[in-house]
């Protein structure tokens, strides 16, 4: 049985460094509010002259460099994104060509928060009916689509980039061990760029706030997350055969502190299971779960035989659960 395994991690977060006094300050709010509420003390804004396929080189430049694979191994590159750089073309081919990737077909995948779980599922399956490997990146700048004035968007959203290797493995044990993908189209307004696309294109004199998120209820928004994450993840686990307790490690979405916790209690996870980034991180959407992994990986390494569950849901509403075998 040919299977697909982790050979390589890599993240990028920009240097400027948000503090939640700024944005409490802008929006009256009282001190330590943000935090409370979200779990998040800081996040990570991109300068004015950084652009998407910056941020995604860099993660993908570390991850590949930790592969220690030859570039013109690598035969596609997929970028989990909801904030190309333009509409048209796709980011990602002229990320394979910064990173010479001579040999690799390249698309973007617009998932949203979940987007990243979606390219796993897809790269996987590419390893193991054409035995080559694949880079996936997950990045996003959101600042520049947050409304600075709405409260229940703007203290979340962060940007930075994740992005791992798979190469293939003949071990059955490593790789998804069970999988769940989701959609809810029922709620596809909860988040929402309203102007842009081609069902209402900008026009001269429209609303500019219209070209940024909003979040239509935040309220809903919490609910159907830890409904999708929780529904998603037991049935991953059930198809893993696995439980709870044959968990190592929890690596979910970081969308809010409040989520990740409701999620543990229902799945009956230890929350001392639980990767965090979004202390300092805050919610970079695709980004955060490939954020996570390198960044768990570079304070505790993973080992061969740990079981990893992943999950996420986001606008759409899109979600999913993978059970990974490292």
């Amino acid at each position: 049985m040919q299977s697909s395994r982790i050979a390589g991690l890599g993240h990028y977060v920009p240097e400027r460094r948000v503090e939640n006094a700024e944005i409490e300050t802008r929006l009256g709010l009282e001190s330590g509010w943000i935090e409370r509420r979200t779990g998040i003390r800081a996040r990570r804004w991109a300068a004015p002259d950084e652009a998407l396929t910056d941020l995604a080189r860099k993660a993908g430049e570390m991850a590949l460099e930790d592969a220690g694979i030859a570039r013109n191994e690598v035969a596609l590159t997929l970028l989990a994104t909801s904030t190309p750089d333009h509409l048209l073309p796709p980011s990602a081919p002229l990320l394979a060509h910064q990173l010479n990737l001579s040999h690799s077909g390249a698309i973007d995948l617009a998932g949203a928060c979940s987007g990243f779980l979606y390219a796993l599922t897809l790269a996987d399956g590419f390893v193991r009916t054409q035995g080559k490997p694949v880079l996936i990146v997950a990045a996003n700048i959101l600042s520049r689509r947050i409304n600075p004035e709405e409260r229940g968007s703007s203290i979340l959203f962060a940007d930075a980039a994740g992005a791992v290797v798979l190469v293939p493995s003949t071990s059955p044990e490593v790789g998804i061990l069970g999988v769940d993908l989701t959609s809810d189209g029922s709620l596809y307004g909860l988040i929402a760029i309203p102007a842009g696309g081609s069902r209402k294109p900008f026009v001269a004199g429209m609303d500019p706030n219209e070209l940024l998120m909003t979040m239509s209820s935040s309220k809903s928004v919490f609910s159907q997350a830890v409904r999708m994450m929780t529904e998603c993840s037991t049935r991953a686990m059930e198809q893993a055969g696995l439980t709870a307790a044959n968990i190592d490690r929890f690596v979910p979405h970081q969308a809010n502190i409040r989520i990740l916790n409701a999620v543990c209690e229902n799945l009956g996870l230890e929350k001392s299971k639980t990767v965090r980034t979004i202390e300092e991180s805050g919610n970079s959407s695709a980004a955060t779960i490939p954020l996570s992994l390198s960044l768990a990986h570079k304070d505790h390494p993973f080992v061969s035989g740990e079981r990893l569950l992943l999950t996420a849901a986001g606008a759409g509403m899109t979600g999913g659960s993978i059970v990974w075998g490292f």
